[in-house]
């Protein structure tokens, strides 16, 4: 069974007008969207800005209401949820944002911010043992254990993503969300962190959902890839099927357009 089955989700935002500012019309962010995503696996959503796909992966977590369609999780549909009914699922479905600085409190050292979702999630657990897990959780993105004393601005941009990959992992999801989380990185510590993102997949079994604009960032990553433009899924095909026969224009322009990913 899948772990996630998006079936015809659809993510509206009305458009207002008239000195009454009534509803004119509706921008279709996200247009009848199908897919699934199994476990431990990785799918790529790739398009260009305002293609829909960051919306496509807020609107799966519930940050943003869904116009119409279901997001089965485990076979369940999240969408109807309450807040009270979805909250013990949201452990389970995490996200790594684009801004590795800006997702991240500066008033909160490192230790704070990865203990943070454990005292939220798991209210049992001791401080010495919330201690343990942050220092654990630091190691696995490569960081030392007394990197949670320190703040964020202390941080390059490739290790506060690192952050933000321990703190999604830290109460250790079944899928994570990546949105374009290379995107803002130079080059050479993209390929570091696509790297690490693998490495812990291998290790963990997390399935990611990793959303990008660049075709090549994809590659290294995905099992699946699907192409959006415009709100709808133009192509989607095994990863190796896209790069060697890609049928949509759209996604031959994609190819095209971007550097291959420095080793």
């Amino acid at each position: 069974m899948s772990l996630l089955s998006v079936r015809n989700l659809s993510t509206w935002f009305p458009v207002y007008g008239g000195v009454l500012r009534r509803q004119t019309g509706e921008i279709k962010a996200v247009d009848g969207v199908s897919f699934e995503i199994e476990p431990g696996k990785t799918v790529g959503l790739v398009g260009e800005s305002g293609s829909g796909k960051t919306t496509v992966g807020r609107t799966l977590l519930k940050l943003i209401p869904a116009t119409a369609g279901q997001v089965l999780y485990e076979g369940r549909d999240i969408l109807p949820l309450g807040e009270a009914e979805f909250r013990p699922m949201r452990k389970d479905l995490q996200m790594i944002f684009q801004d590795p600085f800006g997702s991240l409190n500066p008033r909160m050292t490192i230790g704070a911010i990865l203990a943070e979702p454990l005292e939220i999630h798991f209210p049992a657990m001791s401080k010495e043992e919330r201690r343990g897990r942050v220092a654990e959780l630091l190691g696995l993105v490569g960081l030392p254990a007394d990197a949670m004393g320190r703040y964020p601005h202390e941080f390059s941009g490739g290790q506060r993503q690192r952050i933000g990959i321990a703190r999604a992992l830290a109460v250790k999801p079944k899928f994570i969300v990546c949105d374009e989380p290379v995107s803002a990185l130079d080059v050479s510590v993209q390929a570091q962190i696509v790297n690490l993102l693998q490495d812990l997949q291998e290790q963990l079994g997390v399935a990611y959902l990793f959303i990008a604009h660049d075709l090549a960032v994809v590659e290294h990553v995905s099992d699946h890839v699907i192409v959006m433009h415009r709100g709808k899924i133009v192509e989607s095909a095994p990863a190796g099927q896209i790069y060697e026969n890609p049928q949509h224009e759209y996604t031959r322009k994609l190819l095209s357009a971007v550097p291959k990913l420095a080793a």
